[in-house]
């Protein structure tokens, strides 16, 4: 077994025996490794340990030279490793095979376990010590280490001295405590100690005199009085107080009495509550457990954002099994988040009160805190105790009041995630979230009665829609409304209408009925770059954000933008909906957006309230747009992506700072716009309601081709109509009518063919008036189409050849394959079949020529159609299945399910029965799901494959 010294020399041994790793440089190599095991150590922060301020001049050549050597002199096994990482170099060990980190777990178990247990760990984790550490080695950065190590020394021996005078062993700790008092004369608590054990060794005018000394020591050189204890032990021997004899058992806390009191902290529970029955289900699994666990605490920590009802939750189980806990109940309010703005408090108060609640004497306190945790969790080991550490600011102060011993159950309560509790602890983490519908109408209801809510149902719903599910919400809403009896709660409704104001509506008069006092706190204890993020978050047109995004919005590195929101994750005031996604609360974000106001008001103060409040609002307005341009860059580049061939209407430029994406290919394209659908339709409102006309236009534009491909009819007619409307408010005739020829499109796709007719009519006419040749070829084809669809295909291949015509005249190639391919396809439909393979294959070697995939498909279907309807069967399944090949690789699911009903066709024909029903009964699917006209004559094809052909769920053979 490898194991590493660092408490004395620099050492490695095998098996017990000494390894030679090299000089004193290449040791302190070792050593800056070990001391942050399993942790990356970059080169500089490397070089800085072992030479300081005197590295030499290749420093990092000679650096690796010694790590090479170490590997080769330590010959490591498997599980160890020095590694070279982007962070720097990392040594990869077992923790516990250095004796300084089982120094520190030694010594931290101890302070957790009972005085029998404490005793042996602290004996082991003492007898690790060879020497002073890193002997001889000068640099600061060993010199400093040095330094905390022998304070963490001395702290253990202190804790391990107070075990023993526990245990009446004064006696043989007084040359100890005699030659430690030497070295260290200004140490009270160690004063305190060797003051005990000689009054305690019948020596009470050594313990005086000695105490004499330490006073004149401490005015001398330090100008000040021994503290409160240690004065208050000089008066108890002065006195002869019987508290301070030595303990009748050995192993007896300092302080413990014969009659323990029972403690019984707990607050009033709620009056009202309502609901969390699944939370309260794994409270009473958690209590279930707690007798079943080896040796260990039961521990839940409760998490979830402010306003949320951990509290409550916690206090509402709590005294409904009070008779689990018959030793009594501990409470306290760590303010880790106190909405007076007090600091949180500490874990030595903490324990003095407690120790208070379970009946020791003042007197009988011990001096220092490790020695008074100490006894507090002698005081509750092995009984059957609740314990609430309520409001906690971060897993380090909860941990500190942990009990060291089975029999107790504690509940942690916090704002943020605990994780540091369950891995160190055991501890199960229980995140609540907001009230589900029905629980947020029977608190209300609670709250203002019964018959109020039944008499004013559309009101309840406004109010309970406002306050998103927040119990801290409702209940101001519930206060409020009770205050005023007589008022009809749609006057409340009303006023919360209003987003600007609604925070302002949320606020029962005092801090802790406050939605935006509850907000603030956990606001202001963010790091900068977290209250930066917050706020930008807020600023999104949601539903929810994507990291990338964020990162796009703001100057910070994306390194910093991730370990942001992962502090707002832990924190609750973002909630990670998927890996790299996140959500905010509904007042959360009025909240962010309120924050985001002030920030960019602080700037502008100096030229008056006035013109500040102006250059506030502009700045947000200027947040709104740099928000509105990031997503409308990002969509124009992933529509470029899907169809690189489609006519390019660049927008206006964004503004500075913004970063939009640019997906590195069509299916990075495709599953941006997939992830990002929602947030794009709430952008195209969002740039609509701040007068972004433009923005509003271009944006339409960028969705359709996904749109398109996705079968999103419904979102495509939606957004066109926003376009068509900005266009016109623009005055821009061009875009009106680009808009029109979107919408025919759309209409025709949804079997709407009289709207499309209209809106392709529409566009014709417009871009007549503005000599626009490509686009009037663009919506000669759509009339086609629509005639097509009609079943006048000699006008549609009028419409068709028009179109070729215009697309030669312009030059417009794309155009000239879509329309050679249209003209292909309409001979097919009027009998002329030969005709139909020159034009369509014309559109094949052209699409293939420009490189539009997405034409090509469209030309291999109808080339396959030509050959379908010549019965050369064979080349109709060999064109169809280039077709999917195509379409599969860009997502038109549009296409597909065209192509898929063409290939059954063929099968059909060919006399492959099964195949054709596997080829139908896809694309029924797919035409389903995405609302294609085509389901019903689908389903009906299915039908006339026969039940032995076992089409039905076999997709053995998929196409």
């Amino acid at each position: 077994m490898l194991t590493f010294g660092l408490l004395g020399t620099i050492e490695a041994r095998v098996d017990g025996r000494p390894v030679d790793v090299g000089h004193i440089r290449q040791r302190c190599v070792l050593a800056a490794l070990l001391v942050d095991v399993n942790r990356a150590v970059p080169v500089d922060e490397l070089a800085g340990r072992v030479w300081g301020d005197r590295a030499p001049q290749r420093a990092r050549d000679t650096l690796y030279g010694y790590l090479s050597r170490l590997r080769g002199a330590l010959d490591l096994p498997a599980d160890v490793r020095i590694v070279r990482q982007p962070g720097g170099y990392v040594l990869e060990a077992d923790p516990l095979w250095i004796d300084v980190h089982l120094f520190r777990d030694l010594v931290s178990r101890a302070r957790t376990a009972g005085d029998e247990q404490a005793a042996e760990l602290m004996r082991q984790a003492l007898a690790l010590w060879r020497g002073e550490p890193f002997a001889t080695v000068d640099t600061p950065w060993f010199v400093d280490l040095r330094q905390a190590l022998e304070r963490e020394r001395l702290s253990a021996r202190l804790d391990a001295h107070d075990l023993e005078l526990r245990r009446g062993a004064h006696g043989a700790l007084l040359p100890e405590l005699t030659a430690l008092a030497g070295e260290y004369p200004l140490d009270e608590r160690l004063a305190g100690q060797l003051i005990l054990a000689l009054y305690r060794d019948g020596r009470p005018g050594d313990a005086l005199a000695h105490y004499q000394t330490v006073r004149r020591r401490l005015a001398q050189e330090l100008g000040v009085d021994p503290s409160a204890p240690l004065q208050r032990l000089h008066q108890d021997i002065l006195t002869g107080d019987v508290a301070l004899a030595v303990p009748d058992r050995p192993s007896a806390p300092l302080g413990a009495t014969a009659s323990v009191p029972t403690p019984r902290q707990l607050p009033a529970g709620p009056r009202w509550f309502c609901g969390r029955d699944q939370e309260l289900a794994e409270l009473d699994k958690a209590l279930g457990s707690s007798g079943t666990s080896s040796g260990s605490v039961t521990v839940v920590a409760i998490g979830g954002s402010a306003g949320v009802g951990k509290t409550r939750l916690v206090l509402h189980w709590a005294h409904r099994n009070l008779d689990h806990f018959p030793d009594g109940q501990l409470y306290v309010d760590l303010r880790g988040f106190s909405p007076s703005g007090e600091p949180p408090l500490t874990p030595a108060v903490a324990v003095r009160g407690f120790l208070d609640a379970l009946g020791v004497p003042s007197e009988a306190v011990p001096l220092d805190v490790p020695a008074q945790t100490g006894l507090y969790r002698s005081m509750v080991q092995e009984r059957r105790m609740l314990i609430v550490l309520d409001n906690a600011a971060d897993a380090e102060q909860a941990a500190a009041l942990l009990p060291g011993s089975a029999g107790c159950t504690v509940l942690v309560t916090s704002r943020r995630r605990l994780a540091g509790l369950a891995g160190g602890y055991g501890a199960r983490l229980l995140t609540l979230d907001v009230l589900t519908g029905p629980e947020a109408r029977d608190l209300l209801a609670a709250l203002v009665g019964h018959d109020r809510t039944a008499a004013e149902p559309e009101a309840v719903a406004a109010l309970l829609d406002h306050c998103g599910g927040l119990p801290l919400a409702i209940s101001v809403v519930g206060a409020r409304a009770a205050a005023q009896p007589g008022f009809p709660l749609a006057v409340l409704a009303e006023e919360l209408t209003d987003e600007s104001a609604r925070l302002d509506a949320l606020d029962a008069g005092d801090l802790t009925a406050s939605v935006r006092a509850a907000f603030t706190v956990s606001y202001h204890a963010l790091t900068e770059a977290a209250a930066e993020v917050f706020r930008l978050v807020g600023l999104a047109p949601g539903p929810d954000v994507a990291q990338a995004t964020v990162a796009g919005l703001t100057a910070r590195p994306p390194s910093v933008v991730r370990l942001s929101l992962r502090e707002l994750d832990t924190a609750h005031l973002v909630q990670q909906t998927a890996p790299g996604r996140y959500r905010l609360h509904d007042l959360a974000r009025l909240y962010a957006v309120e924050q985001a106001a002030v920030e960019q008001a602080t700037g502008a103060k100096t030229a008056g309230d006035e013109a500040a409040h102006e250059a506030a609002g502009g700045r947000e307005e200027s947040l709104r747009r740099g928000v509105v341009d990031f997503y409308l860059h990002t969509a124009h580049h992933a529509a470029q992506r899907l169809d690189p061939h489609r006519d390019a209407v660049r927008p206006t430029a964004a503004l500075p700072g913004v970063k939009p994406l640019v997906p590195a290919d069509r299916d990075a394209a495709l599953a941006w716009f997939t992830a990002e659908h929602p947030v794009l339709l709430n952008t195209l409102d969002l740039a609509v309601r701040t007068g972004l006309d433009e923005h509003a236009w271009h944006l339409a534009r960028a969705l359709e081709t996904f749109f398109d491909y996705r079968g999103h009819w419904h979102d495509w007619a939606a957004t066109q109509d926003l376009a068509l409307q900005a266009a016109r408010r623009l005055g821009n005739v061009s875009w009106e009518a680009t808009a029109h020829r979107s919408l025919g499109s759309v209409h025709t796709q949804m079997g709407s063919l009289d709207e499309g007719r209209s809106h392709f009519r529409r566009a014709l006419d417009l871009f007549d008036e503005l000599g626009d040749r490509v686009n009037q070829a663009h919506s000669h084809r759509g009339l086609g189409w629509v005639c097509d669809a009609e079943g006048n295909q000699r006008d549609a291949l009028e419409h068709a050849k028009q179109s070729l015509v215009l697309y030669q005249r312009a030059g417009h190639r794309n155009g000239q394959a879509k329309a050679l391919n249209n003209v292909g396809w309409l001979h097919i439909t009027l009998g002329n079949y030969r005709s139909a393979l020159q034009y369509c294959a014309q559109a094949v070697a052209l699409n293939q020529e420009i490189g539009d995939r997405h034409g090509e498909a469209g030309a291999w279907d109808s080339l396959g159609y030509a050959h379908h309807h010549l019965t050369d069967h064979g080349d109709a399944l060999r064109c169809y299945e280039r077709a999917l090949e195509l379409v599969r690789g860009f997502g038109d699911r549009y296409g597909e399910t065209e192509i898929l009903g063409h290939l059954g066709d063929t099968h059909a024909a060919a006399g492959d029965a099964h195949a054709a029903g596997l080829a139908w009964h896809r694309a029924a699917e797919i035409a389903e799901e995405i609302g294609h006209p085509a389901a019903t004559e689908l389903r009906e094809k299915l039908g006339t494959v026969s039940a032995g052909d076992g089409v039905a769920g076999d997709h053995t053979r998929e196409t």
